[in-house]
């Protein structure tokens, strides 16, 4: 049988919100005895990371942080200390194997710790043993999404074709800044970046030379979303999940958008060009959106 679902995980967002500030506080209080996770699912943005968290929490034997989705302590959180970081999630004493049941293992999904460049060193550091699940969507598909995503929260002012426009200006130098300071945040690097995290194989790149390519598991969001279960099976197989009982994705966190002009779609993708080419390389398969 599929795990119950905790009372609190089945609140009101409204409701889970107030009552974040408890959960933080008690879990603050027993940190030393809780659990830091088996896996994570690093991104890319708007490539299905809120789906595959929630078709993954129904699994019988994998269990996320009270009332998040992500923690963003690799990127954003990181200066406040492994301890709060471990306060998320669950007692250690309540994920054993028992009575026939294997272990539960924790996870957490907070997409921008592909594209922030000190996060997947920090991942390496902290979780030596974790696996990595990184989904790939067509960039340009990606970048339309991630602007009405930015605007809805109020993170983004400007139209798309404007966004693209700026961007160069508003992120010159962040990456610097954010490997030079730490403990500092780039607003228009998590919020801005539409080309710029894109450009996948560089950051997977990155994430290999930190974590090693056996701890990392790419997927392509068309094989996710092609209503068959393999590649959500495939994910699951490389966690070391037990096989349990059929999990389904759905799809969340989608929204209405206007059609994109087809010469701004033509000028954005000619801006992937290469870099779709040096993924395939590194991939070793064609991306669903170069067939």
């Amino acid at each position: 049988m599929p795990r119950a679902t905790s009372p609190l995980n089945r609140l009101a967002v409204p409701a889970r919100r107030a009552l974040l500030p408890l959960a933080d506080g008690l879990g603050g209080m027993t940190s030393t005895a809780r659990a830091l996770p088996d896996f994570l699912v690093c991104g890319a943005q708007r490539s299905g990371t809120t789906s595959l968290f929630k078709a993954l929490s129904q699994h019988p034997a994998a269990t996320g942080p009270v009332l998040r989705k992500g923690v963003h302590y690799f990127d954003t959180g990181y200066r406040n200390g492994l301890s709060w970081y471990r306060s998320h999630f669950p007692l250690r004493a309540t994920l054993r194997a028992r009575w026939g049941r294997p272990r539960t293992r924790v996870f957490e999904s907070s997409p921008y710790y592909l594209f922030h460049p000190l996060a997947a060193e920090r991942i390496a550091r902290e979780l030596p043993e974790v696996r990595i699940v990184v989904i790939l969507r067509d960039p340009v598909e990606r970048a339309y999404s991630a602007h009405a995503h930015e605007t809805a929260r109020g993170f983004e002012t400007e139209p798309f074709a404007r966004a693209l426009e700026l961007e160069e200006k508003r992120l010159a130098g962040t990456e610097e800044r954010l490997m030079e300071d730490p403990g500092h945040h780039s607003h228009s690097h998590q919020h801005h970046g539409y080309v710029a995290r894109g450009r996948y194989v560089d950051q997977l790149v990155r994430m290999e030379r930190s974590v090693g390519r056996e701890r990392m598991h790419v997927v392509d969001y068309a094989d996710l979303f092609d209503g068959s279960p393999r590649a959500l099976d495939e994910v699951v197989r490389f966690l070391g999940l037990p096989q349990g009982p059929p999990i389904t994705l759905g799809r969340h966190n989608s929204r209405k958008r206007a059609v994109m002009p087809e010469p701004l779609r033509a000028e954005l993708t000619s801006r992937f060009t290469d870099s779709d080419a040096r993924l395939a390389a590194w991939w070793g398969r064609t991306p669903s959106w170069c067939v």
